[in-house]
């Protein structure tokens, strides 16, 4: 028999889990043929989080959970439910049911019946978030689109149903800083994207801030673009094109009209200018130098602290 294995990033989630366990049980009742194992994966939580794991596993023996020492973000928490799970499909979902488990018989069938490599959601509308969250969203992928060469769908979610073969693929990118949504797409393979309508979160309040967006946004870029190098060194160029020419200029003024005393206040204003771009342009090399740091560190991506998991079951090389 087959095995898909759920992944479940949780952070602070004690009132959506057993609302969670609920649904996902529903659909586990309208896939007879397959196994589940679900990976309850705890980021940290400061609430009962992992006291409901514990109680779940103790009564439901697909359950696994793995609780880290400290908030490692969900990336971590994504990669660290990738690592474990031993299904032949693997599928990532959140537990506050905005990505509705329901899709899944859809999804394996998508993969087992057209050929896909992997299944993937996205929203049609952004009903319910803010408008300027939508705003700048919106404005990432078009970016992203246009400065990478990694296609990053607009509205993407992370669930996502994959292949084997799709997940031991990603699994051989242990980046540090890791940037999913644009893995899934970096690895390739035949995507199918199911769109659905934005829902609202069952319980709990959304983790994400704007300003965790805007750096994960960054964190994006970062990772799969060098376009801001690029941009930094034409603003050198172009800066240094614009001071000749004023080199030019001041020399025939002064040769024509002689040198007064003047101007002062708009050559301040270049000067502060010219500086801020420097120390834009030092902030985008020091952001990619800072990423390239972190990475010859070689620190775990996560650490474990209690588990349910044994340790044969375990795949990868990479540090816990």
């Amino acid at each position: 028999m087959e095995k898909i294995s759920v992944i479940v990033p949780c952070y602070n989630e004690e009132e959506a889990i057993p609302l969670f366990y609920q649904e996902i049980k529903r659909v586990r009742g309208l896939m007879p043929d397959y196994a589940f194992e679900i990976i309850l994966v705890d980021d940290g939580s400061k609430d009962k989080t992992v006291e409901l794991m514990r109680d779940l596993a103790a009564q439901d023996e697909e359950i696994r959970y793995i609780s880290f020492s400290r908030n490692f973000g969900k990336e971590a928490a994504m990669y660290a439910g990738l690592k474990n799970a031993v299904g032949d499909y693997v599928v990532i979902m959140d537990v506050d049911l905005q990505d509705p488990p329901a899709l899944l018989p859809e999804m394996v069938r998508s993969i087992k019946e057209e050929g896909y490599d992997s299944v993937a959601t996205r929203r049609v509308d952004r009903k319910g978030e803010p408008p300027i969250r939508s705003f700048f969203a919106r404005r990432f992928y078009r970016l992203m689109n246009r400065i990478s060469k990694t296609e990053m769908t607009d509205g993407a979610r992370d669930y996502r149903l994959m292949s084997r073969q799709f997940v031991d693929s990603l699994m051989e990118l242990c980046e540090y800083n890791r940037f999913s949504k644009g893995l899934f797409g970096w690895v390739g393979y035949k995507t199918k994207w199911i769109p659905y309508e934005n829902t609202e979160r069952v319980a709990g309040e959304t983790k994400w801030s704007f300003w965790k967006l805007l750096k994960y946004s960054i964190d994006g870029i970062v990772a799969f673009s060098t376009a801001p190098l690029s941009i930094a060194m034409v603003m050198g160029f172009l800066f240094a094109f614009l001071a000749f020419l004023m080199v030019i200029f001041i020399v025939v003024r002064t040769a024509i009209f002689g040198d007064p005393v003047s101007g002062w206040p708009s050559t301040v204003c270049l000067i502060l200018f010219v500086g801020g771009i420097q120390l834009i342009c030092t902030g985008i090399l020091g952001t990619y130098l800072s990423k390239t740091y972190l990475e010859v560190k070689q620190r775990p991506i996560y650490i474990a602290k209690e588990t349910n998991i044994a340790k044969t079951e375990e795949k990868g090389k990479d540090k816990v």
